[in-house]
């Protein structure tokens, strides 16, 4: 039997073994997209007549103590092919320099995950410095980011030579333009000294392992757009000033008075002028600025309020904007506790809003 039918056989039951260990064991979706990423790898080697090893979760030992883990490599005559495996379906979005993507299921949910491509090169980046430890220069690198067939590269901005991303059923075509196009940098003897060399860093304890993803988890588990969201909800809280209680019986209480709005049935807010001849002053305004702009006296609340009137005073004021919802802040009176006849901006969307300013 020559080498050929051999390599084949070998793909065979090596594909069969996965098959086997997928129906009966209990792997994550991330450690079956691997398998799959490895199957497309060995198919390299056997069509593509292409010698080199494959590894697979290796422990790169970091300065501070930690680890990274490289998901695959294939270490062949050409350099070391590092291996992201992204077993995602939906669609994907995402470019070289943001920090995050993103990923769109068919029912519309949305999933942030840190940038492949920032995590791979921190992987090139630890994988390169051990190498070197062990007196290995200047090791030619490429990084490949390798997402599942089920899912659809919507929108992707890559500009880096050293990086590419793709679909699995691509690795092949990839690797073999990367084979065609570059020197070789090892003989068979190197490649299997770096095969032995990295092969240890795969034989890890379960405690070495809870403690790399304990520390992936408190690095990446707050994204920079929620540290964003954090701070701003400080600072409005800063802001705010909880020695003024405002309840749903306050409004309620300070607007049960008043007549609706007669332009648009809305409910009439205190609030003062801030420009013009009449800053300062207090009348009543619709809380449905600036749809509607109907305003009122407060000396005249005892009249009944006409459409008519709202040509009369000029409205050179703009409500103030609630730092947190958008809407308009409104001029509120506190009616109960010690801070009783008290004034203070409240949100007009409240109840569902409760941001309140001191004036």
């Amino acid at each position: 039997m020559c080498w050929w039918n051999d390599m084949l056989l070998d793909l065979f039951f090596d594909s069969l073994k996965s098959l086997v260990e997928d129906l009966f064991s209990e792997k994550s979706v991330g450690e079956y997209g691997e398998d799959l990423t490895e199957r497309q790898l060995k198919i390299v080697k056997t069509f593509g007549k292409k010698n080199g090893k494959i590894l697979r979760n290796i422990y790169i030992p970091k300065d501070d103590g930690g680890t990274t883990e490289i998901d695959i490599v294939f270490i062949s005559q050409k350099g070391i092919f590092v291996i992201e495996s992204k077993n995602y379906s939906g669609w994907i979005f995402g470019d070289e320099k943001s920090a995050y993507w993103m990923q769109m299921l068919p029912n519309k949910q949305k999933n942030q995950f840190y940038n492949p491509i920032l995590q791979n090169r921190n992987h090139i980046k630890w994988l390169k410095n051990y190498l070197w430890i062990n007196g290995y220069n200047d090791v030619s690198m490429y990084s490949f980011i390798v997402f599942s067939e089920r899912c659809e590269l919507k929108k992707m901005s890559v500009v880096s030579n050293e990086t590419r991303v793709m679909k699995r059923n691509k690795l092949y075509a990839n690797i073999m333009n990367v084979w065609d196009s570059s020197p070789d940098v090892f003989d068979e003897t190197q490649v299997a000294e770096l095969f032995v060399l990295l092969k240890q860093l795969t034989k890890v304890t379960k405690a070495q392992k809870q403690a790399h993803i304990d520390a992936i988890h408190d690095k990446y588990a707050k994204k920079p757009e929620a540290v964003t969201v954090i701070a701003e909800q400080r600072q409005l809280r800063q802001n705010e000033q909880p020695e003024i209680p405002i309840s749903e019986s306050d409004v309620q209480h300070e607007n049960a008075a008043l007549p609706p709005c007669p332009k648009c049935g809305g409910a009439l807010v205190l609030r003062v002028s801030s420009k013009g001849e009449n800053a300062g002053k207090q009348f009543y305004g619709c809380s449905h600025f600036p749809k509607c702009r109907f305003i009122q006296n407060i000396s005249q609340l005892d009249e009944q309020p006409s459409a008519e009137k709202t040509a009369d005073p000029p409205m050179q004021e703009h409500s103030p904007i609630c730092p947190k919802c958008g809407s308009a802040l409104v001029l509120r009176v506190s009616r109960k506790g010690e801070n009783a006849g008290r004034r203070f901006y409240g949100c007009s969307n409240f109840p569902k809003c409760r941001y309140i300013q001191n004036i």
